[in-house]
């Protein structure tokens, strides 16, 4: 049963990614943006912040009994999602 609950949470991880760095673009409106720009690389870094954030929630508030389908790796992947969103759409780009 944990393995199946494992699969299912980190496939709720990647889908908080996807929707966090969608949410990102279009809430987040930069002036010299144009249609489509840094999209994939968003949705990228968002996948990528959701997986080390999930298992980061899991690894600190569920030491016990680890499992992907938890709240703290929930709230871990809903977090650094977010946050690496956001970089991107306001600190490295900023820079470059």
């Amino acid at each position: 049963m944990s393995a199946i609950q494992n699969f299912i949470g980190i496939a709720l991880w990647i889908a908080i990614g996807v929707v966090a760095g969608l949410l990102m673009k279009t809430l987040v409106r930069r002036p010299e943006d144009d249609r489509g720009s840094g999209t994939l690389v968003l949705v990228f870094l968002s996948v990528f912040g959701a997986l080390i954030g999930g298992m980061l929630g899991v690894g600190i508030f569920h030491l016990r009994e680890p499992l992907a389908l938890s709240s703290g790796g929930i709230g871990g992947a809903i977090f650094l999602s977010v946050f690496m969103g956001w970089l991107y759409r306001w600190g490295i780009r900023v820079w470059v």
